[in-house]
Order: structure tokens, then C-alpha cells, then sequence
């Protein structure tokens, strides 16, 4: 007898990840064969970054590399939590940065990828079957994340019905996109009394909330962020913050931004280097919370990835013991970050010029969302066909979104004219 994949596999293969989805859409096999030359596709959907790498950080690679010993030692376990001293600059570096006191490495795991770290921050915080508390539209991947990761080994079935999992956490889905005036969170009173009906109703054992937000790239008010943690913290639940586009911040950055695990015991939040660093492929993650949740996470982790990349840890440190205390990290950050929020600008701009549809404007992050009025997969793939220009439907991040389109501004930071064209292009077909 033929062996199966196991029943939550087969289910989510029929559900296949939004993430996938886009991923395969902007696949080069993929445009010639909808009768497209890729080279003359203009992609909005890239969920990436595209400024380089610190020059230095390259350099520390490459130091690495050169010496014969220090490239032995990259061979090497490192320990679960992460390398001591790494731990010790990423927690200075909060500090630095953001203001974050009472943090230190007690409080700091460091993983693979903020993705791996949010799987397994579902199975230390979280049992089998409890409800995940998740914004209306959000991030793609926690949905998926969230069944693989919290549904009851022991899964039980209806004996007479459709052989799909009886056992298995869902979602809490909080609305926070007013689709009829497209504006994010615009009471935010009203948003905070949902939660605490939808968290009397379900008893979500977390909820996450990403800042800045993808896709939307707004990020969550200091209102939002307290009356959100004294509801979790009312119902026994953690409050997780993503913050895979912390540094990607335009204006000023909340007070929450500078909160302490040690201060807040029911918020983790989870961190990357994939956006800041250019090291999306390179891969690289923390999580901050209290030392509770961190031993447990060590413990899941042993099981998981066993320890982090040793490499990208010592090359982080080399290139961190130098460019976080002469200064220069924070010069290239605010480079970077004044690079975004020009490329934001003129993506808004083109918009309102060449489609002259309702979006949102971005506070920080990569994308933007646009209301365009009638499905998103039919809309995308109409204009692809017929202009080459890609753009992502907005259904794989929520409901709010079924009608709208997601907008990526990243893969372009150094190619405004691309910005412009696309839209250009999109515009006169419309």
C-alpha cells in the first residue's frame, strides 16, 4: 500500500499559500507562457527590498572567507539561543536605535528567519486547536503558519462528513481596513472595542500585529498598541509585534517601538534582518520577549533548526562591533529609509495620475493597497496579459482586500522611472 501525506498537508495543498501564489505569478516560466517577454514585465509584486547590502558587511563576509581558521569555526554549532556577544549587540542595538531600555540577551533568541521564529513561536506559546487573533488584511503567511503549527496531532474527523480537520485552531479576524472611505483604522476606539468583544467571544491565545504592515505599510498607533496589550493581558494572551520592517519607519516612530519584553511579559516581538540588510536570501531573524518564552523557545528550537547559521551570525557581529557604534549603521539606515519614502511618494503620485483609484498612503514599509473596484485575480491578471505589468490581488491577505490590489514599491527603490511607466501603462489600458 502506497503511503500518505498526512491530512493537513493534503488539506492545505488544496489551499495553497497566497505567498506561493505570487511568488509563482512573477515566476519567469510563468510570464512567457501567458505570451509575455519578461524582460519588458514591470512587476509591482516583489515583497523585497533592493538597496545593497552595507559595503562593510560584504567586506566581513569576505574576512571571513580569507582566513582559513575563522572559516573552519563557521562549521560549527553555534548554541540554540544564538551567539552570546551577537545577542549582546542586537540587544545594544535596540538601544541605540529605539531607546529600548531593560533589554539584554536573556531576553533575545536568534533563528534562521523571523519565519521559522513565528512557526515556532506558535508551538511554545500556543496549544492545538486555540484561536490565533490576526488583523483584516494582514500578512499572508500566518494563516498558514498557524494551521501546520496548531492543529491536535491526535486529529479527530467527522465518521460521516468531508474527510477535513475537526481539530485544528482558527482565526480570529479583527476588520481594521474601512473598505467604504479605504482608510486604515480610522477609530480607533471602535477597533479596540471589537478586539475586546472578539476576545470575550473566542479567547485567541495571541494575536500579531505587524509594524510597519504588509501589506498596507501602516503602521499600528501607540493607542492601538496599549489598549491592544491591556486586552491581552486582561484575557491571558500575547500581543506579537512583527517587526520585519522595524527600520522602515517614515516620520516618527511610536513609543511602543522602544518597549521592553522585560517591562511588557505578554509581548513577544519578532525581528529580521532580511529587510534592513538586504539579506533576505541570506536569512537571519530574533525574537525578543521575557526570558520564560525565550527558554521555551530554545527548547522548541532544539527540535526545529537545532541552532542558528553560524556564518551570518559572525559576519552580523564583525560588521555590527563596527558600524553600530562609529555611527554608521544609523547613516545607512536613514539612507535607506529616505529611499523608501521617496519611491512611496512616487508610487502614490503615479497612482493618483495614471489610475486615479483610492489607496492608502504608506507610514513606512514597501507596498501600498489599491481599491480597484472589482475582483483583484481577475483585475491582475486582465492588466497582466494585457499591459505586462504585474500587479498582487489582495484576497490572500484578507476579505478587506477582495477587491484591491497590492501595490510593491521595493523591487523599484532605484528605478522610479519603472514606477512611472508601469502605471503609465496600466492607466491607458484601464
Amino acid at each position: 500500500m502506497k503511503p500518505k501525506l498526512s491530512k493537513v498537508v493534503q488539506e492545505q495543498i488544496q489551499t495553497p499559500s497566497p505567498i506561493r501564489q505570487i511568488m509563482k505569478m512573477a515566476e519567469r516560466s510563468n510570464i512567457i507562457n501567458m505570451g509575455l517577454d519578461p524582460d519588458d514585465v514591470i512587476s509591482f509584486g516583489g515583497g523585497w527590498v533592493n538597496h545593497q547590502a552595507p559595503e562593510l558587511l560584504r567586506q566581513k563576509y569576505l574576512d571571513i572567507c580569507n582566513d582559513k581558521e575563522r572559516f573552519h569555526k563557521t562549521g560549527a554549532y553555534s548554541a540554540t539561543l544564538g551567539d552570546q556577544r551577537y545577542r549582546e549587540l542586537l540587544a545594544e542595538m535596540e538601544t541605540r536605535l529605539f531607546g529600548m531600555k531593560n533589554i539584554g540577551p536573556d531576553n533575545i533568541i536568534v533563528g534562521n528567519s523571523s519565519t521559522q521564529l513565528t512557526y515556532d513561536m506558535f508551538l511554545a506559546c500556543a496549544e492545538p486547536g486555540e484561536d490565533v487573533a490576526l488583523l483584516d488584511p494582514t500578512y499572508a503567511n500566518y494563516y498558514g503558519q498557524m494551521v501546520f503549527g496548531l492543529t491536535d496531532s491526535g486529529i479527530v474527523y467527522d465518521p460521516g462528513g468531508p474527510d477535513r480537520l475537526k481539530i485544528r485552531a482558527e482565526v480570529a479576524y479583527l476588520k481594521v481596513l474601512d473598505t467604504e472611505n479605504w482608510t486604515y483604522m480610522p477609530d480607533v476606539d471602535k477597533t479596540l472595542a471589537d478586539m475586546e468583544e472578539l476576545f470575550n467571544l473566542r479567547r485567541p491565545r495571541l494575536m500579531i500585529v505587524p509594524s510597519p504592515d504588509n501589506p498596507t505599510s501602516q503602521i499600528a498607533s501607540q493607542k492601538f498598541i496599549e489598549g491592544a496589550y491591556e486586552i491581552c493581558e486582561k484575557y491571558g494572551s500575547y500581543l506579537v509585534i512583527d517587526f520585519a520592517y522595524k527600520t522602515q519607519y517614515f516620520g516618527q516612530y511610536p513609543e511602543y517601538y522602544s518597549w521592553s519584553p522585560n517591562d511588557y511579559p505578554n509581548m513577544v516581538s519578532i525581528h529580521s534582518n532580511s529587510k534592513w540588510a538586504r539579506s533576505l536570501g541570506r536569512r537571519g531573524g530574533w525574537m525578543e520577549a521575557n526570558p520564560e518564552i525565550i527558554d521555551g523557545m530554545e527548547r522548541v528550537q532544539q527540535c526545529s533548526i537545532l541552532c542558528p547559521d553560524t556564518m551570518h551570525q559572525m559576519a552580523v557581529v564583525d560588521y555590527l562591533e563596527e558600524a553600530l557604534f562609529d555611527g554608521s549603521l544609523a547613516s545607512y539606515l536613514d539612507k535607506a529609509r529616505q529611499d523608501y519614502e521617496k519611491a512611496a511618494g512616487v508610487t502614490l503620485a503615479a497612482i493618483d495620475r495614471h489610475i486615479g483609484m483610492p489607496r492608502l498612503e504608506p507610514q513606512g514599509g514597501l507596498y501600498t493597497v489599491v481599491d480597484i473596484g472589482r475582483d483583484g485575480d481577475e483585475f491582475v491578471h486582465d492588466v497582466l496579459k494585457n499591459t505586462g505589468v504585474l500587479f498582487i490581488p489582495g484576497k490572500g491577505f484578507g476579505s478587506t482586500l477582495k477587491n484591491a490590489v497590492r501595490v510593491s514599491y521595493g523591487p523599484m527603490v532605484h528605478n522610479l522611472d519603472k514606477i512611472n511607466e508601469g502605471m503609465e501603462r496600466a492607466g491607458s489600458y484601464l
